[in-house]
């Protein structure tokens, strides 16, 4: 499905990201086609991109073959240099850092343990200092630099830029990073959960790229969620929706601190998993397990990325934990296809780091035989390819979206409904 433009002369900003969105998701594309796709007549598209090319954004590459008997058509690329993102993702153990390119590929990646984390001053200056150190070691020109997308642990208030009280987060109460972070490094910022800045990653240059309707699973010390409907991001009133981790899935379940009961973050973050797979090690009765031999030894060594290494490896104890992990995060996963549609469902995050394809196919066995749409088509499923990057690639995402995605919000406020003037 592709995104419409107007015709009306109020929305020509929407109607420009409408037609940058066109020649990014494309990498190559015709005037001719973009008008194609868009509704927009050939002279506004024309119009906007003589401006787009002006200010170097996109260029034209050559060219391709027409219809049959017509001219060849001029072949338009977004111009990957010509502006940079960078990107932060805040997890409460560790800071992630990168600068992406227009087209949201990454120049760099540097990660660093999270200090400080009950003192957000702090944390904030750490911020500022690996922003500095990932600039200086990629040598982009400042000036060429969008903004800072930083992703954090929700709840967030995104209207006043501030972090309202992550659970896991001690002495962060209503904390303006938005403002701190701005006001340390000199650059403007856009602030979002991580699960939605990876969710925006996706439709940008990974698995949702060009997918009108899908859902991001983000996996990383909790259990997050990101929803693209209609090629827009949806946030819902309070602009936090996605908090897939806190559907009930087991109704008898351990308490959440959410209120909630057996809610599939409680089931399925890190500190579950490695307690449950601690408890059937105690047992002792595994002796097939190489697993059990580490435990004998020394416990902590058995530690989620090890329990994750282990399941890859097909360790009995470790599988089985991990597979029936997927099994709750399968319900969820039916959920939202049965009350949403959506055409694709995303896994990634650092959380499911090496045991990406035991989630994916127990995700997808349940979506092949348990939504009521199933008999109409079979709802995707894909592991990020952004991988463990996913929400620092987002964050600095948040930026391009922000600043070259279409937003459905121009046209409310002119009073358009979008393709109401094809």
């Amino acid at each position: 499905m592709r995104q419409s433009g107007t015709n009306l002369p109020k929305v020509g900003r929407y109607n420009r990201a409408v037609v940058l969105d066109q020649i990014q998701l494309a990498d190559g594309i015709s005037r001719v086609e973009i008008a194609q796709y868009t509704g927009l007549t050939p002279q506004t598209v024309s119009g906007i991109v003589r401006r787009l090319i002006e200010e170097g954004i996109i260029r034209e590459d050559g060219e391709s073959k027409g219809a049959a008997g017509g001219k060849p058509r001029t072949t338009l690329r977004v111009n990957a240099d010509a502006g940079c993102a960078v990107g932060l993702h805040f997890d409460p153990v560790e800071l992630s850092c990168t600068v992406v390119d227009l087209l949201g590929r990454p120049l760099v990646v540097k990660k660093r343990p999270a200090r400080h984390v009950t003192d957000p001053a702090e944390v904030v200056k750490d911020m500022a200092e690996l922003v500095a150190d990932v600039l200086a070691e990629t040598g982009v020109d400042r000036d060429k630099v969008l903004g800072i997308g930083l992703a954090t642990p929700g709840p967030i208030d995104l209207e006043h830029g501030v972090i309202v009280g992550a659970p896991q987060l001690t002495n962060w109460t209503r904390v303006p990073v938005q403002h701190m972070l701005s006001e340390t490094t000199g650059l403007p910022v856009t602030l979002d959960n991580d699960a939605t800045a990876a969710a925006i990653g996706e439709r940008w240059s990974g698995a949702g790229r060009g997918v009108a309707d899908f859902a991001y699973f983000f996996f990383g010390t909790g259990i997050g969620g990101g929803l693209i409907l209609n090629h827009q991001v949806y946030r819902g009133g309070s602009r936090n929706a996605g908090e897939f981790g806190h559907s009930s899935v087991l109704p008898d379940g351990p308490e959440c601190y959410c209120g909630n009961r057996g809610c599939l973050e409680r089931l399925v973050n890190p500190t579950a998993i490695v307690a449950e797979v601690h408890r059937r090690l105690a047992a002792g009765s595994h002796p097939d397990s190489a697993l059990a031999r580490v435990f004998a030894e020394d416990p902590d060594a058995v530690d989620h990325a090890a329990i994750r290494v282990a399941a890859a490896a097909g360790d009995p104890v470790a599988a089985a934990v991990i597979d029936e992990t997927a099994e709750h995060v399968a319900s969820v996963a039916v959920d939202i296809a049965n009350f949403l549609d959506v055409d694709l469902i995303v896994l990634g995050g650092h959380g499911i780091q090496h045991v990406e394809s035991r989630y994916v196919a127990v995700v997808a066995a349940a979506l092949k035989s348990r939504p009521l749409s199933r008999h109409i088509r079979v709802v995707e499923v894909e592991a990020s390819p952004l991988g463990t990057d996913a929400a620092v690639v987002g964050s600095a995402a948040l930026v391009l979206h922000a600043t070259y995605s279409p937003q459905l919000s121009a046209l409310v406020g002119a009073g358009v409904t979008p393709g109401s003037q094809r």
